[in-house]
């Protein structure tokens, strides 16, 4: 019953982590806490979650980088601490194994399942089918909710022991790959980012940022902080044209 409560954790946070928007509900603070609960201990629960938050929290899913699994390595880590008698020493070498294994979990949904539901979405596209297209995008979330909590309730079911050696037997070749891919795509997706936004209007604000890091030193709030004021000022400046040049920026505002 304990795995299939766990389990039924990670899919509801994973969901609302896929669904939901950035809700957070998947970190580890918050996992650590609902297995305490079902396992009769929320106290050390959360006290468990709170450490693994330290450890995790750096990793986010940001452009195409995917971290390992925060969710599994947070349920699976506190799940066997706990069965285990153990504290938050003992969730912290249980958790990264975990997370790991439920990267490889990911990425298998993301290279095998999505592309076959991607290209099903192709062809509801080209009938004119956004209920189709609409349903390939559940479907593809829902199925990876489903393998990774899965994961988490099998993998508790047959302890800590089988979850290392699960994670030993994958071949050095694929970790290398996976981490290669990891490294290429962010680049990638931060490339397709700027070709949509960079523009000749926005470009030497780009430069002006970069600049401003490399020679002056200033952190990143800073840096954001100029870059929101120089905004506010350019939407004060359009805002209020003057009669002789409203046209032109009538213009510009419908080409945007």
């Amino acid at each position: 019953m304990i795995a299939l409560a766990l389990a039924l954790i990670t899919f509801v946070v994973e969901l609302a982590s896929i669904f939901g928007g950035r809700s957070l509900l998947e970190r580890p603070i918050v996992t650590g806490t609902l297995v305490g609960v079902v396992m009769g201990d929320p106290l050390n629960g959360m006290i468990i979650g709170a450490t693994l938050e330290l450890a995790f929290i750096g990793l986010f899913s940001i452009g195409a980088a995917i971290p390992p699994s925060v969710p599994v390595g947070g349920v699976l880590g506190t799940a066997l601490a706990l069965a285990a008698d153990g504290g938050p020493e003992t969730a912290l070498v249980l958790a990264f194994p975990a997370a790991a294994l439920g990267l490889l979990v990911e990425n298998t949904s993301y290279a095998v399942i999505n592309p076959l539901l991607l290209h099903r979405a192709d062809t509801y596209a080209a009938r004119g089918s956004i209920r189709g297209v609409g349903a390939m995008h559940v479907s593809a979330g829902l199925i990876e909710a489903t393998l990774v909590s899965s994961l988490v309730g099998v993998a508790f079911a047959l302890g800590s022991g089988t979850v290392a050696d699960i994670v030993a037997v994958v071949p050095p070749q694929v970790s290398v790959a996976l981490q290669i891919a990891t490294g290429i795509l962010p680049a990638l997706g931060f490339a397709l980012l700027g070709r949509m936004l960079i523009t000749k209007r926005v470009v030497p604000f780009f430069f002006i940022g970069f600049l401003v890091v490399a020679y002056l030193q200033l952190p990143i709030v800073a840096v954001a902080a100029f870059g929101a004021m120089a905004a506010w000022l350019l939407i004060q400046r359009r805002s209020t044209p003057t009669p002789v040049a409203a046209a032109t920026i009538l213009e510009d505002e419908d080409d945007f």
